[in-house]
């Protein structure tokens, strides 16, 4: 889930800025961007967190159409990332599908999610990492990361300020055409000790805990991606020892 809707009670927030929306996909979402700005100008928080959502809405849309098709299998995997009261279903399909008409402007939202990392790391920031990890869910949702999602995702990492390393690293969580290595998934090198990898499994597991994304901000809907992140780093972990021990 990406943001609890209920929590802010905004229904009538989603009312107001549908109401706002015209036939071109660019423009509305231009003018909900505007519109989130103007309504709430003084309540800095609640502008941050209906920012982060119409933001995500918008990513994952145009994730999805990085192939050039969206697929139900994408739709799907959408709605596993992002939970949203059934009252609200038909607001946020509405921006969901001005998006999904194509990838233009999706740099500019990715800027917008940059500045909004509650951490306030000038890089690798653990929020975003768990956007990333949620654009991945979407993206191989239908058997297969084609090369332009890669591209796109890159491209995001780009703008969130992830590195080359981080990247390759939440990739090898998803895309593991030779098989997953779980090494790289920890960060860590075969010839390294044990109890090294041991200690590194431990400080990732620690930095990715729930409890620790709570207290740093991270909208509890980010919590599903994390949940899928927290079983990687946990599978490397046991096939690593598993190795170690047979060796």
């Amino acid at each position: 889930m990406i943001f609890d809707f209920s929590c802010l009670q905004i229904s009538s927030l989603w009312e107001r800025l549908i109401g706002a929306i015209g036939d071109a996909a660019g423009s509305a979402l231009g003018r909900v961007v505007e519109a989130i700005r103007t309504l709430f100008e003084g309540d800095p928080e609640t502008r941050r967190q209906v920012s982060f959502s119409v933001a995500i809405i918008a990513l994952s849309a145009k994730m999805a159409k990085a192939d050039g098709i969206v697929t139900e299998a994408e739709v799907k995997a959408f709605q596993q990332i992002f939970d949203f009261p059934d009252e609200e279903a038909r607001n946020v399909a509405r921006l969901y599908n001005l998006a999904r008409q194509d990838v233009a402007g999706y740099e500019a939202y990715a800027s917008k999610l940059s500045n909004l990392c509650s951490s306030g790391a000038a890089e690798n920031c653990p929020m975003l990492e768990s956007v990333v990890d949620g654009l991945f869910h979407i993206a191989k949702a239908d058997g297969l990361v084609h090369e332009k999602e890669l591209l796109f995702l890159g491209r995001i990492a780009e703008i969130f300020r992830i590195d080359d390393e981080h990247f390759r690293r939440i990739m090898a969580r998803h895309v593991h055409l030779d098989g997953r290595d779980p090494y790289l998934v920890l960060g860590v090198s075969p010839e390294d000790d044990f109890a090294a990898i041991r200690k590194q499994y431990r400080l990732l597991v620690s930095e990715h805990h729930p409890d620790r994304l709570i207290a740093r901000g991270v909208p509890a809907t980010l919590h599903a991606a994390a949940n899928e992140r927290m079983a990687a780093l946990n599978a490397a972990y046991k096939a690593i020892e598993k190795e170690r021990r047979a060796a």
